[in-house]
This record gives C-alpha cells, structure tokens and sequence, in this order.
C-alpha cells in the first residue's frame, strides 16, 4: 500500500502562485508514476499532470498551457505541482494519485486540498 498526503492549498488571488505537494508512504518503491487531478463543483475530476518516478518524465492536461510544472523528489517520497498565473477557474480540490504500472489505473489517491482562487 501507499499513502499520499496532499497539502500546500489555500486562497489566493488571481496571477498568484501556489506550489502543492504530495507526500508519499508506505511502499513507495511500488509507484511507477504519480499523477495530479483536480474536481470543481459539479464538474468531473480533471487530469492535471503526471510524471514518472523514476524518470521525471512529466506530461500535461491541455489547459495548463506552461502554467503549471510538476517535479518530483525521489530523496524525499514528494511529488510537486507548482502552479502559476492562476485563474479563478483553477478553484477545485486537487487530487494526488500513484500508480504501480505505467499503463494501468491510479491505485492510490489522497485525500485532496482545496485552490481557491479570487478574482
């Protein structure tokens, strides 16, 4: 099993930065990737990010347009998002999720932080 704690949420205004983390446990030598999500009131859950453990190979959901980077810190079991410019429709809870084979499902999610972003 692994456990993922999200924290690093919070309110901030509009074009303000806010970098989350994800802090891993457990067997954490099981994760092939590590993946951000985030779900708005009423809307689905959206993919934000993911990046390889081992690797660092990231990749992106279209709307983060080089406003976002995730990073990872083997050294420590973290994983990052950094987010900047953010907009009000960056409101939502964000989700950090692993998973054990590249290709397969998530297998292990937190329990999420709110962004919330001002106008």
């Amino acid at each position: 099993q692994v456990q993922l704690v999200e924290s690093g949420g919070g309110l901030v205004q509009a074009g303000e930065s806010l970098r989350l983390s994800c802090a891993a446990s457990g067997r954490t030598f099981s994760m092939a990737v590590v993946g951000w999500f985030r779900q708005a009131p009423g809307k689905e859950r959206e993919f934000v990010a993911r990046i390889t453990w081992s690797g660092g190979t990231s990749y992106y959901g279209d709307f983060v347009k080089g406003r976002f980077t995730i990073s990872r810190d083997n050294a420590k079991n973290t994983a990052y998002l950094q987010m900047n410019s953010l907009k009000p429709e960056d409101t939502a809870v964000y989700y950090c999720a692993a998973k054990r084979f590249a290709l397969g499902q998530y297998d292990y999610w937190g329990q999420g932080t709110q962004v919330t972003v001002s106008s």
